[in-house]
C-alpha cells in the first residue's frame, strides 16, 4: 500500500533545518506518510498557503490571519522570541520618528516582522520588499535607509557596520509582557484529524530528536547557516528552537492570540482571527 505523501514547506534557515532534521533523515518510524520537504523563504511559504498548496508548511503568525479557513496552527514548531525577535537596523542614527519618512527595506508583508513594524509605527510606511538575505547589504549600500532584519541577520549586522534601531521583540514585550510569536506550522484540515495528530506528533518528535542529539542536528543545521560558524550558529538555533517549539503553552497561545488581536485592532489584519491550535 503506497504511503500518504506529506509535502512538508520550511525555511532554510538553521532553526528549521534542525527542527526538521529526523524527519529529513529517517531518524523516526514514519508508518504510512512519507514527508516530502520543500525548502523556501517564509513570504514564498505564506504566499503558497493562500493557496493552500502545501499539506503541512512554515508560515508567520501573521500569515496565519489569513489562512485559518484552510490550515490549523500545530501546537508545535512555534519560533518565539523571548525578549528579542526581528530588528530595524540602520547605516547612519535614525530615531524611531525618522521611520515615517525613512525607505525601509521588509522581507515581505505577510511576516510577522512587517506586522510588528506597522504596530511600531502606525500609519503609512515607504517600504520595499527584498529577499531577506539581501536586506543587510542594501542597508550598508546606502539603497535604503533601514532594513527590517530576520533570521540570522539578528546576530550578524554588527559585521557590516550596521546599528540598532529597535529590537521588536523586546519592544513587544516591553508594550504586553508577552513573548513575540514569530512564526510556526499549520497544518491542511482537510487532511481529517486521525492524519492531524499523526503529524502533529511526528513534527513533535523530530523536534524532540533534535534537542536530544544537539550536536548531531547542529552538523546538519549548519549547512544552511549563513556567515555563521558553529558557535553562533548554536546560539541562534538555541534562540528559536527550544521549550515554546515543543509546545505554545498557555502563555504563547495568549500571545498569538494578542499579537492577532493587536492586529485587527490597529487595521493591519481586516478581520478578527479566532486561533485554533491542534
Amino acid at each position: 500500500m503506497p504511503k500518504r505523501l506529506i509535502r512538508v514547506g520550511h525555511s532554510p534557515d538553521p532553526d528549521d533545518a534542525f527542527m526538521f532534521y529526523a524527519l529529513a533523515h529517517n531518524k523516526l518510524d514514519t508508518g504510512d506518510l512519507e514527508f516530502r520537504h520543500e525548502l523556501q523563504d517564509i513570504e514564498t511559504l505564506n504566499r503558497r498557503a493562500l493557496k493552500g498548496e502545501l499539506e503541512v508548511t512554515a508560515v508567520s503568525i501573521h500569515a496565519y490571519a489569513y489562512l485559518s479557513d484552510k490550515y490549523a496552527l500545530l501546537s508545535t514548531g512555534c519560533s518565539m522570541g523571548d525578549k528579542y525577535g526581528p530588528m530595524v537596523v540602520t547605516k547612519t542614527p535614525l530615531t524611531l520618528s525618522d521611520l515615517r519618512s525613512a525607505r525601509i527595506a521588509v522581507p515581505g508583508t505577510m511576516t510577522t516582522a512587517f506586522l510588528a513594524l506597522r504596530l511600531l509605527v502606525p500609519g503609512e510606511l515607504s517600504y520595499e520588499v527584498l529577499p531577506f538575505e539581501r536586506i543587510l547589504d542594501a542597508v550598508a549600500q546606502g539603497k535604503v535607509d533601514a532594513g527590517l532584519i530576520i533570521h540570522e541577520g539578528q546576530l550578524t549586522f554588527q559585521n557590516q557596520g550596521l546599528r540598532l534601531l529597535v529590537d521588536l521583540g523586546v519592544w513587544w514585550q516591553e508594550k504586553t509582557g508577552l513573548p513575540l510569536p514569530l512564526g510556526g506550522n499549520v497544518v491542511r484540515r482537510d487532511l481529517g484529524n486521525q492524519t492531524i495528530r499523526e503529524v502533529s506528533r511526528l513534527i513533535k518528535e523530530s523536534i524532540r530528536y533534535g534537542l536530544e542529539h544537539r550536536q548531531e542536528a547542529l552538523t546538519y543545521a549548519l549547512g544552511y547557516a549563513r556567515d555563521m560558524d558553529r558557535g553562533l550558529a548554536d546560539k541562534f538555533v538555541g534562540m528559536y528552537v527550544n521549550d515554546w517549539t515543543l509546545d505554545y503553552g498557555a502563555r504563547g497561545r495568549a500571545a498569538v492570540d494578542r499579537l492577532l488581536e493587536e492586529g485587527h485592532r490597529a487595521g493591519v489584519i481586516p478581520s478578527p482571527v479566532a486561533v485554533e491550535f491542534v
